[in-house]
């Protein structure tokens, strides 16, 4: 028998993938370890039989393996993901690799097979598939709950108030002296109230993003909230679609957090939001010129901070990731990943 060189070797050990050979009508005429490993056969049992023994029946009755041969011969490769028997009936779900085999006079002379299993990937895929679809759901129902609250403080709690602050200064006019500044004070004091409550219903429900998109969403509301607190912004991004609708959501609400927790506590005087396409999902900086954090380089500057919990829940909530950083007097950087891949919508 002759020794086998180094390739054959290398090809007959392989256990993670199956390798093996066909003749030019689909027959085997090798099979290593790994085809043994995944498939069952030994290549006692397997060697000299049509490679159709590996598909499920309904692929046989269909036709599927003469075809993929076809293909293979015609185009020189054909690459296919589906359903694979064992020796036991059980099945697998396989990426497969088939290879036209030619001499130098181009002659056909049979086929090379490589077998990946991919059973253990695509449960993993299915899982996260499933993830994804609750994660809408979920995304879809919070948001209906704050559209339900803005819309309840709006047409119920902010006209009552309203009405109550017409009273006060109709009351005002018909009062004098201290008795009409003091009601005055608590008009003023009622009206703040309105605004405060404006304000919550806007940041419970922003006009915009469900019509036009997640840029636009983020331009307005910089505009109206940002930009009202006296800082200036900017806005900049290369994303190369617009994301699905839960991800659109996910990454508004962080940078909403982000940029609260600028004006609240940065005494900054500019922030830049930057989104990017990256990895099939992404990436986000919102980043500015405040007082930064009081350790260098604490990725959670402030222990039990309710904003930063909430930021870096939902990122990975939906799959991805968040850090926060900055340093003394140099700012301070709310940068993260989520994916945007749409899993069906609610």
């Amino acid at each position: 028998m002759p020794e086998q060189s180094d390739l054959e070797l290398l090809v007959q050990n392989v256990v993670d993938y199956a390798i093996f050979m066909l003749d030019p009508r689909g027959h085997i005429v090798s099979w290593n370890a790994g085809a043994e490993r995944i498939k069952g056969w030994t290549a006692g049992e397997i060697v000299g039989r049509h490679f159709s023994a590996l598909y499920p029946p309904a692929d046989v009755a269909a036709g599927k393996p003469a075809r993929e041969l076809e293909v293979a011969v015609a185009e020189g490769r054909l690459e296919d993901e589906g359903w694979r028997v064992r020796k036991d009936g059980t099945r697998f779900w396989a990426n497969v690799i088939i290879t036209a085999l030619r001499d130098d006079q181009g002659r056909l002379r049979g086929f090379g097979k490589v077998t990946r299993d991919l059973t253990e990937r695509r449960a993993v895929e299915r899982a996260l598939d499933e993830r994804g679809r609750l994660l809408a759901h979920l995304v879809h129902a919070q948001e209906m709950e704050r559209r339900r609250i803005a819309w309840d403080v709006h047409d119920d709690t902010i006209q009552s108030m309203v009405a109550v602050g017409m009273r006060l200064q109709l009351l005002a006019t018909r009062l004098t002296g201290e008795h009409q500044a003091a009601v005055t004070r608590l008009n003023d004091t009622v009206d703040a109230a309105v605004g405060r409550l404006r304000n919550l219903t806007f940041r419970l429900h922003p006009p915009g993003i469900d019509s036009t998109g997640l840029v636009e969403g983020l331009t307005r509301y910089l505009d109206q909230v940002v930009s009202g607190d006296g800082l200036t912004y900017e806005l900049t991004h290369d994303l190369a679609a617009e994301p699905p609708p839960e991800t659109s959501i996910t990454i508004f609400r962080i940078c909403q957090e982000a940029l609260t927790n600028v004006r609240k506590h940065a005494r900054a005087r500019a922030v830049t939001v930057r989104l990017a396409s990256a990895e099939q999902g992404v990436h986000v900086w919102v980043n500015d010129d405040g007082h930064g954090f009081e350790h260098a380089g604490e990725n959670d500057p402030e222990p039990g901070h309710f904003g930063l919990i909430e930021m870096r829940e939902r990122a990975e909530i939906a799959g991805g990731w968040c850090a926060v950083r900055g340093n003394p007097g140099e700012g301070a950087t709310v940068e993260f990943w989520v994916p945007a891949v749409s899993r069906g919508g609610p």
